[in-house]
């Protein structure tokens, strides 16, 4: 079983925006005001290009834990695949916490018991002891029902926004821009995502320019959805999570039709729901794959690494912001140097399609 060139290009243009919808744009208009369509703009260019260097790996037909074993030794590659599992699950903290705040806050009139987030570890435990190919025949499905959400919600959003309140450009100045492009590395890893699935996926002509433009197409959808929130909170903004969830709630029609919006914002929150476990999956199917496909490792790991999430999630219960803060501001650091220079370094020691590496 392999994922088709179809469906990457689904994950990008579709379910990759679906996870920057929650804590970002808030976060965002905290750090640069109107100006918050800037660093995501930064990051999506720079996204794109590392996608097409992932993808044009690709060419080789072979998992990065074959090519690092065929290069470096078994030993290495386990090293390796340790260190790219552990920061898959560095960054999945940030998603299953929004998560979280999305329950809470969404699906419940009233603040509800905080067990009741509990379930979601259980189906993360299911999903992410899955094989990663399958992954494929579940973006075949979500990618169409994020689409279908994100364009509902921008239909509903776009009477009630003040595009003007965008203006003018470049009010935070550069420092107000470095800013925003630090607070927003905590969700842009989709190039070390696809970085797991190298050799999962046959190679067509011209998939790394489709794919790198499918991520620019995903980027556009999320500079879209990033106006229309501030401009139906230009003042309030900051205190607006989760946005996409809020931003569609002043349709003129609804005092007749009522909230007829959540059939888009749950489509969105159901895709978000895989989203969140992505993480944790590839690194369930790095190290499966890095210490011999065993098979009762992946199960084993799916269970440890979910009971690690709940365990940790709930342990900075009543600081949650302080651990975003710190994640997004302190060790904001580590997610360009796994995005950024890991692929950049893969593509360069193993780019060369008919080398032969000892």
């Amino acid at each position: 079983m392999t994922i088709t060139p179809r469906q990457i290009c689904f994950f990008l243009a579709g379910i990759a925006p679906v996870g920057k919808l929650i804590l970002l744009p808030a976060n965002l208009a905290a750090t640069c005001g109107n100006d918050l369509l800037l660093p995501v703009l930064a990051h999506v260019l720079v996204q794109s290009v590392l996608v097409f260097c992932v993808l044009l790996l690709g060419r080789r037909e072979r998992t990065l834990c074959t090519l690092l074993r065929d290069a470096c030794g078994k030993t290495a590659a386990r090293i390796a695949a340790c260190l790219l599992a552990a920061f898959l699950l560095f960054a999945a903290f940030v998603p299953v916490i929004e998560q979280k705040l999305l329950v809470r806050s969404t699906f419940y009139d009233t603040i509800p018991a905080y067990l009741v987030f509990t379930p979601f570890f259980l189906f993360a435990a299911y999903i992410c002891a899955r094989p990663l190919p399958t992954l494929g025949r579940l973006w075949d499905i979500l990618a169409p029902l994020a689409l279908t959400g994100m364009a509902g919600i921008a239909l509903f959003s776009a009477g009630s926004a003040d595009l003007g309140a965008l203006a003018p450009a470049g009010a935070a100045g550069a420092g107000g821009f470095l800013k925003g492009v630090q607070t927003a590395c905590a969700w842009f890893f989709d190039a070390a995502l696809l970085l797991c699935l190298i050799g999962r996926f046959p190679y067509r002509k011209g998939l790394a320019l489709g794919g790198a433009l499918c991520s620019l197409a995903g980027g556009g959808v999320l500079l879209l959805l990033l106006a229309l929130f501030y401009g139906v909170f230009p003042g309030i903004a900051v205190i607006q999570t989760p946005a996409f969830s809020r931003m569609s709630g002043f349709f003129a029609g609804m005092t007749v039709l009522g909230r007829i919006d959540y059939f888009f914002i749950f489509a969105v929150a159901f895709a978000m729901t895989f989203h969140a476990a992505l993480p944790v999956q590839c690194a369930v199917g790095l190290l499966t794959e890095a210490f011999g496909n065993k098979k009762y490792l992946a199960p084993a790991l799916s269970v440890l690494f979910s009971a690690l999430m709940l365990s940790a999630v709930y342990l900075v219960h009543f600081h949650t912001s302080a651990a975003v803060r710190t994640v997004t501001e302190t060790l904001f650091w580590i997610f360009p140097l796994f995005t950024v220079l890991v692929p950049l370094l893969a593509l360069l020691v193993f780019g060369r399609r008919h080398e032969t590496l000892s």
